[in-house]
């Protein structure tokens, strides 16, 4: 993955990225995000993938179900975002894909590799997000504070 600095105004940094064959998505978003400090950011992007993994939050087992799908898939939409969590930042990204018959499959990303490329816009916020354990779900969420 390669990335460049594209704007730094007013404590907000905006990013391109640009992923290759065989990148793996989101090891090298959270890599990324480690490496530029980033505590609150918003995601989007589009390209497509060789293979993908895409979570289902099942409300049962308060777990993601996990659907693998090993074929060529173009990305419609990949939107997410980075928030603190335990004092490190989180990926926490969903996105849509259509595969060749122009059927959809969506989800939360867990896994996915790259073939041809990935490109993605990370924007930094000024404010910062924090994530805290939601105790009747389980997942790490965004708390806006009180007030």
């Amino acid at each position: 993955m390669k990335s460049k600095l594209l704007s730094d105004q007013g404590g907000e940094r905006t990013f391109a990225l640009v992923f290759s064959t065989g990148d793996e998505v989101k090891s090298e978003l959270e890599r990324f995000a480690r490496e530029q400090s980033l505590s609150a950011a918003r995601i989007s992007g589009i390209g497509a993938l060789q293979d993908v993994t895409l979570g289902y939050f099942n409300w049962e087992t308060k777990e993601y179900d996990e659907n693998r799908f090993d074929e060529q898939v173009e990305v419609v939409s990949l939107n997410g975002d980075v928030a603190l969590k335990d004092g490190e930042p989180a990926l926490h990204a969903h996105l849509a894909v259509g595969r060749a018959d122009g059927t959809a499959l969506g989800g939360h990303l867990l896994e996915a590799h790259v073939r041809p490329t990935l490109e993605l816009v990370v924007v930094e916020s000024p404010a910062h997000l924090r994530k805290e354990v939601d105790p009747e779900t389980g997942l790490a969420l965004i708390s806006l504070g009180s007030g």
